[in-house]
């Protein structure tokens, strides 16, 4: 079930709002800036599911939205929890980072924590399976895939290049929960 739970920035042990109500989680991070959304495939997708077969199943829904925000790039990314470098990637992930563009992820399968610094809060959303979010560029935020991380996601890019972070250097993460 999707989630939000919303901090003040400086005080991660004070909630402001806790919500698994998808259009409350709407509404607030639409308040925020944020796009979130979701999708229903238009064929089956089992967690064996190939790249391409996860592509060709919302290819409805990544050509309406590549049409409508000028995306140009369209991967899949899938990890499990026996993936050898999971442990470094959790790391590089939970580092607050920003973008040059909107950082559209959208949840095949299992679970990812976006949490998003805006102005003086904190909004964690906990993305499950048919979750789409998208994170403005230029907004601080990082992500917690667990320590045995078990999703896919479909990843959407204006840039060429794929996922480009740029470090802020701020170590709130380490203050506010993380999955398990």
């Amino acid at each position: 079930m999707s989630h939000l739970t919303v901090y003040n920035d400086t005080d991660p042990k004070h909630v402001l709002l806790d919500s698994g109500d998808v259009t409350v989680i709407q509404q607030q991070l639409q308040l925020a800036g944020v796009k979130f959304a979701q999708w229903q495939a238009n064929a089956p997708v089992a967690a064996d599911s190939s790249a391409e077969q996860i592509l060709h199943a919302y290819a409805d829904e990544i050509a309406r939205l590549k049409a409508k925000e000028g995306y140009i790039t369209v991967d899949v990314i899938s990890l499990n929890p026996t993936h050898p470098d999971k442990q470094q990637l959790r790391q590089k992930f939970l580092a607050e980072h920003t973008h040059s563009e909107d950082e559209v992820r959208f949840f095949v399968r299992g679970q990812g924590l976006f949490c998003l610094h805006i102005d003086d809060k904190v909004y964690q959303v906990l993305c499950q399976q048919n979750d789409l979010i998208s994170v403005p560029a230029n907004t601080p935020h990082w992500f917690d895939m667990g320590s045995a991380p078990d999703f896919t996601a479909i990843r959407l890019f204006n840039n060429p290049d794929g996922w480009v972070a740029h470090f802020t250097g701020n170590h709130i993460a380490a203050a506010f929960p993380l999955l398990a």
